[in-house]
């Protein structure tokens, strides 16, 4: 698993690599700088003074060299608006993230699975088609409008939550944005778990299993549900990267003060070394989850080697 690990983790250093180098080239090239945003009416020799302070004049492969040297220890650069180190913006953008992530992420596990589990039990029943009508309806509403429509309903309405902001941290704050986030993920994963369990059901060792006179439950239970949690565990991992990327519109409407929003504001402010720094946090995090998903395999099914 070792020589595994290391393997992968050479693999990412050309996908960061691409990464760094669209972003940076893509906003290389875009009119507008940061002294566009502070007014429409820059003297221009005040604008050619701000470019030449913050190094926006030199080449583009000198300036990617230097940008490429300070990553490799550790350094995203200082922003161009506040003039604080990316590494600290960031920083304390993330937590407020990872709780809005995990948080919409279990929530859409521990409903998600089970009802897509329990309606491949009892295929063409009520429970089974109950459960696709919320699947097809989740994967069909714009996170934009599930959240205005949540936020009037139980803010300005029922008047149960706040409407928006971070507040304490606490989970009053936390529970509008995390469902906002979580009902998409939770449609997919009751459709994954229904068909992955529906295709499980009808192969080989399930019927030679029942031939031993083994029962439902526990074949149910030691050959369905081990052998789908891999498929599940698939999907799962791959909705924490979407999740990271879907934040942003979350993030930005409730007002929660997390990567997703310090991109937005970043982009809109031309604050290139922030939105770079921002965009590369959310591809380390991406490949990390696809790693730990990739360990996880063999302690679901340890007849999954690692050559």
């Amino acid at each position: 698993m070792l020589s595994f690990l290391i393997r992968r983790l050479l693999q990412t250093i050309p996908t960061v690599l691409a990464v760094v180098l669209l972003v940076f080239v893509l906003f290389s090239v875009v009119p507008g700088s940061i002294a566009s945003t502070i007014s429409d009416d820059v003297d221009p020799q005040v604008e050619l003074r701000l470019k030449q302070q913050l190094g926006l004049n030199d080449p583009i492969y000198v300036r990617f060299g230097n940008y490429i040297g300070k990553l490799a220890i550790g350094d995203f650069g200082t922003s161009f608006r506040t003039r604080e180190p990316v590494t600290s913006m960031i920083a304390k953008r993330a937590w407020p993230t990872l709780q809005l992530i995990f948080t919409a992420m279990a929530f859409s596990v521990l409903l998600g699975v089970p009802l897509g589990f329990v309606a491949a039990l009892r295929p063409g029943g009520l429970v089974d088609s109950a459960a696709m009508i919320v699947a097809v309806t989740g994967l069909s509403i714009a996170k934009f409008w599930l959240g205005l429509v949540i936020m009037y309903v139980f803010a300005l309405k029922l008047g149960w939550l706040p409407s928006f902001g971070y507040g304490d941290g606490g989970l009053k704050h936390l529970l509008l944005p995390a469902l906002t986030l979580g009902v998409s993920p939770m449609a997919l994963f009751a459709r994954t778990t229904r068909a992955a369990v529906l295709e499980i059901m009808t192969a080989d060792f399930v019927r030679t299993a029942r031939s031993k006179g083994m029962s439902e439950t526990r074949v149910v239970k030691w050959h369905v549900m081990r052998n789908a949690l891999v498929i599940i565990l698939t999907t799962v991992g791959l909705q924490f990267g979407g999740l990271m990327g879907q934040a942003v519109v979350v993030e930005k409407l409730f007002s929660w003060p997390g990567i997703g929003s310090l991109l937005v504001d970043s982009v809109l402010q031309r604050d290139i070394p922030a939105v770079q720094g921002s965009i590369l946090v959310v591809v380390l995090a991406f490949l990390a989850i696809n790693l730990l998903v990739d360990l996880l395999y063999g302690v679901i099914d340890p007849r999954i080697r690692y050559a």
